[in-house]
């Protein structure tokens, strides 16, 4: 814990002119330690099974929504970090986070995955990797706006994405935007139906019987 605490204060709230822009490497993280709302265990052993982190990670997907605060804008500084301080061969977080990562973003929630000698680059200069970290561990915190570049690369994050940050658009609508986002040059995208919405009803004035509701004209 000591390590982390340490490396999240130096190195993510600090600034390095390799990030390629202003501010700290993390915004968040400097918050979200003030308000006390990184919360971190471990999975000790050099060789742990797969199986084992793998349910391990799912108790983190059940149980992050249910720490505190579960309203307002503290709670998108929540961070759960799961550590695997022991562990020399860190192909398993890679593989656990390419395989897991679909069933947090579904929940709205983002995966990290982080090592020593983690060299995913970052977005504004592709020769800093910013996930680099002293033990390797796997981060769960709450998706946000920003995430946007990091899930472009498949439909179902993408989904995910706009379903969070759009609940106002209908479902189908949703879908064709997404659809056309993440097309490829030979994909082809399914022509958009549109679907009528269902007809409001209004109330009399005079009896409180139920009467329809006027056009209404959509663009």
């Amino acid at each position: 814990m000591g390590i982390i605490r340490g490396w999240a204060r130096t190195y993510l709230t600090g600034h390095t002119a390799e990030l390629g822009r202003e501010g700290p490497v993390c915004p968040y993280v400097g918050p979200s330690i003030r308000r006390d709302l990184m919360w971190i265990g471990q999975i000790p052993g050099a060789h742990p099974r797969p199986a084992a982190v793998r349910r391990v990670l799912a108790d983190a997907l059940a149980l992050f929504p249910e720490l505190p605060p579960a309203e307002g804008g503290a709670a998108a500084l929540r961070t759960l970090i799961t550590a695997l301080p022991d562990l020399n061969e860190y192909t398993l977080i890679d593989e656990l986070h390419a395989e897991l990562k679909t069933s947090f973003v579904e929940q709205g929630l983002m995966l990290g995955q982080f090592y020593p000698g983690c060299d995913q680059p970052g977005l504004w200069n592709k020769e800093f990797h910013p996930l680099d970290a002293p033990i390797p561990m796997l981060v769960v915190r709450t998706m946000m706006a920003t995430d946007f570049p990091f899930l472009l690369a498949r439909p179902e994050w993408m989904t995910a994405y706009v379903k969070k940050f759009a609940p106002g658009l209908p479902a189908h609508v949703r879908y064709a935007v997404v659809s056309r986002l993440t097309a490829q040059p030979d994909t082809e995208v399914p022509a958009y139906e549109v679907r009528p919405e269902p007809l409001p009803v209004a109330h009399s004035r005079t009896n409180g019987e139920p009467v329809p509701a006027g056009p209404r004209h959509h663009h």
